[in-house]
């Protein structure tokens, strides 16, 4: 079946390519000025196309502004505008003065009542601010003449921040972090142990903490002997490169008329032997440190007063007047009262075995039927009764029969629990290793040089 050719298609191809033939044979017959005119106007028509629209324009453009739009917190603002679009505040600081309320302190203030009750019913706050002592400081930071912020400084460590929040108030405790860094003192004593202590480098602090940690051992008012040698490693904190106070004793060793006492402090916050035994026993040597013994137990005692023989059923001793004097173990108190022969005087029972009495104080600081803690002050030494001098007269008594303090054996606490004992070990000896290096590098450095 044979196909008819396109007429149509051929008659057109051969139309359209006449054409442009018979108006190109046209234009050479307009005058020289009628083609220029025609050749420029062309020129004009085909440029004009050839630029891009309006619209192209606006859509080559149209992506950075929509991102500078989404983004605005990324435009850096000189400082004077950022600092001109934070809130200024009016601050005002306030000491603590004597006799001091925190409602006294809002008043000289001027902030209202409500202000005030509905700050103290903030937890901390509310706990906080009623403890305010003279001589501490509240900052106060007011907006428009109401109060926006309250900044109060609990202690080295810890910051309590008030802040306005709509009707109301919240708060915070910013905390700063406390660096532990250790520190190693040893000394051998030569006239007495507080004397060699401040030399080695001990705050008061550290001292009555080492003496309390070895004081159901030695007796630091009379065992102290010429010779007798110290030796601890322990912490102290610091907050932003400056010091802030003592830390823990982590390890310390006493040395005490050739005797030699080791003390390391566990997680749980007690200390113990290199055995695991509790270094707190239950009663203590002596109730008084630092001082010196006048008068020793002595059953054929000349008495200085009558000037009779008479038993001495205790220990004297002599310490400055006002010296507090210290619970020996936990009991209750039996007696609390005053005589003629014991002046001020205070009688412990320590369970059914054990009863302490402590005489001649100047004030008493518990009653009777009161229970009291090992270590507790509960009066202060004096000179009242029949005697010659300030002391304290210490007796101890084993099922109402009285026993030297000073010899007497005392009974033990728990040692550490069997579930801790194998971590505890781990970590004696790594602290007793540390000690032992620490003193070897100071008896190298204190050794004589070969000549």
């Amino acid at each position: 079946m044979s196909r008819k050719p396109n007429r149509f298609k051929a008659r057109n191809d051969a139309s359209q390519t006449a054409l442009p033939a018979r108006l190109w044979q046209l234009f050479h017959t307009l005058p020289g000025l009628h083609r220029a005119l025609i050749t420029a106007v062309t020129f004009l028509v085909l440029v004009t196309l050839m630029l891009p629209s309006g619209q192209s324009l606006a859509a080559r453009h149209s992506d950075p502004i929509p991102t500078l739009i989404r983004h605005p917190l990324e435009l850096t603002l000189p400082a004077q505008v950022a600092q001109a679009s934070e809130p200024q505040l009016d601050w005002q600081r306030f000491e603590v003065q004597s006799g001091d309320s925190l409602a006294r302190l809002f008043d000289r203030a001027g902030l209202s009542p409500q202000t005030l009750y509905t700050i103290s019913k903030l937890p901390e706050a509310g706990k906080t601010l009623t403890r305010i002592m003279p001589g501490q400081m509240i900052e106060l930071g007011f907006s428009n003449g109401e109060l926006a912020e309250l900044r109060y400084q609990m202690d080295s460590q810890r910051t309590l921040l008030v802040n306005a929040d709509g009707d109301g108030y919240e708060e915070q405790v910013l905390e700063k972090t406390v660096e532990k860094r250790q520190f190693f003192a040893s000394a051998e004593i030569t006239s007495n142990f507080w004397n060699a202590a401040v030399d080695a480098g001990l705050s008061a602090n550290q001292i009555m903490r080492l003496a309390e940690l070895f004081g159901w051992d030695v007796d630091f008012a009379l065992d102290i002997r010429a010779g007798d040698h110290f030796a601890v490693l322990y912490e102290e904190d610091y907050i932003d490169g400056q010091f802030a106070g003592d830390g823990d004793i982590l390890v310390a060793e006493f040395t005490n008329q050739g005797d030699t006492f080791k003390a390391v402090r566990y997680t749980d916050g007690n200390y113990y032997d290199e055995r695991g035994n509790a270094m707190r026993k239950a009663f203590l040597r002596a109730p008084v440190q630092f001082n010196y013994v006048s008068s020793n137990f002595n059953p054929r005692r000349l008495h200085p007063v009558t000037g009779k023989v008479r038993p001495h059923r205790g220990t004297d001793y002599v310490a400055p007047v006002g010296t507090p004097i210290m619970a020996a173990g936990d009991g209750t108190v039996i007696a609390s009262a005053y005589n003629n022969l014991n002046g001020h005087y205070v009688f412990i029972q320590h369970s059914n075995t054990y009863v302490t009495k402590y005489l001649h104080l100047s004030k008493r600081l518990v009653r009777k039927g009161q229970r009291v803690r090992q270590g507790q002050s509960i009066g202060k030494l004096g000179g009242t009764g029949r005697v010659t001098g300030a002391h304290l007269h210490y007796e101890f008594l084993v099922n109402g029969v009285h026993r030297n303090p000073r010899t007497v054996k005392l009974p033990e606490s728990h040692p550490i629990a069997k579930s801790e004992r194998a971590a505890f070990e781990t970590l004696a000896s790594e602290r007793l290793a540390q000690l032992a290096h620490r003193q070897s590098i100071l008896l190298a450095m204190d050794a004589p040089s070969a000549e």
